[in-house]
C-alpha cells in the first residue's frame, strides 16, 4: 500500500447523497449499475456521492497493491499519498501500452503503436529505469486540428508514444484515489461511466420531478485555459508524492510542436493527451462539483439534480451541467 499521511483540507468534503430520485429503469443484466442509480436511489448510506467501482477492473488494480491504494483512499478522504510512483512497474507499463489505441496518429517522435511494440520488453525496462531515476523527459505534443461544426478548427495535442504509455500508467494509479473522491453526478471520462447513464439521470429528473427550470452551461476552451498553478494545488490535496507531481508538471509544460516550431505552454492541457481527461475531472471536481454540492446542501430551497458530462467522442470537450429545481 502507498505510504499516506492525513491532514485537514478545507476544500475536501466527504461523500453524501447527490440525489433523491428513484430511477425509472435499470441496466441490462451484466452491465454496471448506473452511478448512484441515475442520481437517485441510495445503494449504501456511506458511499453516495462517490463513484462506485467498475464491476470489471484490470488485472493490475485487482491483483496488486493498487487495490490497497483504493481502500486507503476510501477510508480517509483527507489522506495524502506520499509514495505512488513505485506502483508504476514494468508490468503496469506493459498493460498501459496494450491499453492504447493501436491506430492512433504518431506524435513528434513519429513512432506508431506497432513500431514501439518491437522489442517491447527492452523498451519498457529502459523506460521504467528512466522514470524512477528521474531522467525521463516528456516530449512536446504534436499540434493537429479537427474541424468543428461551426467551421472553426479545434486544436489537438498528440503525445509521443512513450509519453502515452507513462501517462496511462499514472492515470491507472491516480484513478484508485479519485474514483473514491469524484461525485456521483460526474459522468465523463470515468471508468464504468457512460453517456447513456448521464442521459438516464437527466431523463429521470425531468420526468419524475416538477421541473421549473433547466440551466445548460458550457465552459468555453476549458482544456486550453486550465491553470497549471491551480491544477497542481488541487492535486496536492491528495497527492504528496513529488515524483508524480513532477511528471504531471513535465507533461503540462512540455509545449507543443507545430510545423517544426516549438511553443511554450503556460496554461492548458492538450486535448488528446491520455492524462488530460483525468486532470480535467480533478480540476472541475474542486472548482465546480464541490461548490455545487455545498450550494445545494446549504442554499437551495428545492430539489436540485446535477448532471455533468465531459464529452470526448469527436474528440471534443463539452462540460454540461443541468440543474432542475423544484
Amino acid at each position: 500500500m502507498a505510504k499516506a499521511l492525513s491532514r485537514t483540507a478545507n476544500m475536501h468534503v466527504g461523500g453524501e447523497s447527490d440525489g433523491r430520485i428513484v430511477p425509472a429503469k435499470y441496466p441490462n443484466k451484466g452491465e454496471q449499475a448506473p452511478a448512484e442509480g441515475m442520481e437517485g436511489r441510495r445503494p449504501t448510506k456511506e458511499n453516495i456521492g462517490q463513484a462506485t467501482a467498475p464491476r470489471t477492473r484490470s488485472r493490475i488494480s485487482e491483483s496488486s497493491a493498487l487495490h490497497g491504494v483504493r481502500e486507503a483512499a476510501h477510508r480517509d478522504k483527507q489522506t495524502r499519498f506520499t509514495a505512488l510512483l513505485h506502483h508504476v512497474t514494468p508490468e503496469l507499463l506493459r498493460v498501459s501500452y496494450y491499453a492504447l489505441r493501436r491506430k492512433a496518429a504518431p506524435g513528434v517522435d513519429g513512432v506508431t503503436w506497432q513500431e514501439y511494440g518491437t522489442e517491447l520488453d527492452e523498451k519498457l525496462t529502459d523506460l521504467h529505469r528512466r522514470i524512477h531515476l528521474g531522467t525521463y523527459r516528456a516530449q512536446p505534443s504534436k499540434r493537429a486540428y479537427i474541424p468543428k461544426a461551426d467551421g472553426r478548427q479545434r486544436p489537438l495535442g498528440i503525445a509521443a508514444l512513450e509519453d502515452k504509455v507513462v501517462q496511462q500508467a499514472v492515470v491507472t494509479v491516480l484513478n484508485q484515489i479519485y474514483e473514491e473522491d469524484f461525485l456521483g453526478f460526474s459522468y465523463g471520462f470515468r471508468p464504468g461511466r457512460s453517456p447513456h447513464q448521464a442521459l438516464d439521470a437527466l431523463w429521470v429528473g425531468i420526468m419524475r420531478k416538477q421541473v421549473n427550470w433547466i440551466l445548460d452551461a458550457d465552459v468555453r476552451g476549458f482544456f486550453d485555459h486550465l491553470s497549471h498553478e491551480w491544477m497542481v494545488k488541487f492535486l496536492e490535496h491528495r497527492v504528496a508524492d513529488r515524483r508524480i507531481l513532477r511528471l504531471i508538471r513535465k507533461w503540462l509544460r512540455a509545449g507543443v510542436s507545430e510545423d517544426g516550431e516549438w511553443a511554450k505552454t503556460e496554461v492548458g492541457t492538450p486535448q488528446g493527451a491520455v492524462v488530460s481527461p483525468l486532470l480535467a475531472n480533478i480540476y472541475l471536481h474542486y472548482v465546480f462539483d464541490l461548490w455545487v454540492r455545498q450550494w445545494r446542501q446549504h442554499h437551495a430551497t428545492g430539489d436540485v439534480i446535477v448532471v455533468r458530462f465531459a464529452d470526448d467522442g469527436a474528440p471534443r470537450w463539452r462540460r454540461k451541467e443541468s440543474f432542475m429545481d423544484t
